[in-house]
């Protein structure tokens, strides 16, 4: 466009008229409506646009620092634990850790948004260990009822480092970025459990694969930044990430991850470590026989740093990761608990199921006995138990509704163990 063009126009907003043969001086204008813009009302529109985003700025701190405020008083360390028990038998320990670690997070959250120029505190990520079926998964997913906090849960084994087939670690806060609905903000003070996280440890080359990660040291190395805090971009389709895909920047800062995994053989570690420092000769020392071993749940708790390297995990992931949860195997007793005791135990679930056909559901003491001896044959803990009480109640709860007659079914013992009928009456 010529200059002469730009010789005298009219600003649209202000409407004060220019002179000038400079297209600078009028920096926005459209010869086809007329409409222009000058120098003057663009630099107070961006200082307008720039005030108003520190008001929403300010404004959204704000109520954040209140959320979290109302959220501190609600989520002390006896109250999580107090709720907790309603739904998960034993495990004591482990409530009190994850307990204060989550009520730590959000003291954290608070005094970085009260001081922001002040120093850190440093995140409190956990590492939990524990047996297959000992209430791990479950404590977390009770615990993310209670807070008011998106929370997600990603399968660790499913993470490869970047070039090889399979899920980069991003996936982790992708997964939380939509379990807290898109929300960026929410996103970012949420909670990443990161499950069979004992997978990732280092091997010594057997298991090889060309399609995963051969030792997974790259993933553990992938996921240092991601957990200490630092901004993660990830594709919102969830393909990989390449120059021409959309993407979104989560900050983890005040993401708090959690790891957990049954490490399993970790409880040999602990004891080869604790019989080098007992080791003693001479007449007093005192003798070790196989019957007086230490058992599992007596070494889980000993569990040190140096004893998580030993197993595979690098260093750099542990120092991150300070705070250990330690979890112990369920006995015959904790799993006839857990059949019946939590407001949703399985036993429970039976008795509200056949509760809507009109029909009671009483099971025999000998019975509930032989559900939890049969989980501990199966070496699976309390996971396993609504599979084993599934197969005994499939037929009749295929046979209730064919009459709509009041009746009580009793489970027996031998329903459990040969498969017999059980016994049905009528009321």
């Amino acid at each position: 466009m010529p200059n002469n063009s730009y010789s005298q126009m009219q600003c649209s907003l202000c409407r004060k008229v220019v002179n000038t043969h400079s297209r600078y001086d009028f920096p926005v204008y459209d010869p086809r409506t007329g409409f222009g813009l000058c120098k003057q009302c663009i630099k107070d529109l961006n200082n307008a646009i720039s005030a108003h985003e520190d008001t929403e700025a300010k404004d959204h701190a704000i109520e954040a620092a209140e959320e979290i405020t109302s959220e501190i008083s609600r989520i002390r360390p006896h109250i999580i634990k107090d709720y907790l028990d309603q739904y998960i038998v034993n495990q004591d320990r482990a409530k009190k850790v994850l307990a204060v670690a989550v009520y730590n997070h959000y003291k954290r959250m608070k005094y970085g948004l009260d001081n922001k120029d002040g120093d850190d505190i440093e995140k409190s990520n956990v590492i939990m260990l524990g047996p297959s079926g000992c209430g791990k998964t479950a404590l977390l997913m009770h615990l993310a009822k209670l807070l008011n906090i998106p929370f997600a849960v990603t399968d660790a084994s499913s993470l490869t480092e970047a070039g090889f087939v399979g899920s980069d670690v991003e996936v982790a806060v992708r997964n939380l970025y939509y379990a807290a609905d898109k929300d960026i903000s929410r996103t970012e003070h949420g909670i990443i459990y990161l499950d069979e996280f004992d997978k990732l440890a280092r091997k010594s080359g057997e298991n090889n694969s060309i399609t995963a990660d051969p030792g997974h040291e790259g993933v553990q190395q992938a996921l240092l930044k991601m957990i200490e805090g630092g901004v993660v971009e990830f594709t919102a389709q969830g393909q990989r990430k390449h120059p021409e895909a959309p993407t979104i920047k989560i900050n983890t800062t005040n993401i708090l991850f959690i790891v957990g995994g049954a490490f399993v053989g970790i409880d040999k570690i602990i004891a080869k470590r604790i019989k080098k420092q007992d080791t003693a000769i001479g007449f007093g020392a005192e003798v070790i026989g196989k019957d007086n071993k230490p058992k599992f749940n007596e070494l889980i708790h000993k569990v040190r740093p140096e004893d998580l390297m030993k197993f595979g995990i690098i260093p750099e992931i542990i120092g991150r990761l300070p705070v250990i949860c330690t979890l112990e195997t369920l006995d015959e007793d904790a799993l006839l608990r857990i059949l019946t005791e939590p407001k949703n135990a399985p036993v429970r679930q039976y008795e509200k199921l056949l509760k809507m056909d009109n029909v009671e559901l009483e099971f025999e003491e000998t019975a509930l006995k032989a559900v939890a001896q049969k989980a501990i044959k199966r070496k699976t803990g309390a996971r396993s138990l609504k599979g084993i009480i599934e197969d005994v109640m499939l037929d009749i709860m295929f046979d209730i509704p064919k009459s709509d007659t009041p009746r009580k079914v009793i489970i027996t013992a031998e329903c459990i163990n040969d498969g017999a009928e059980p016994i049905i009456k009528e009321l």
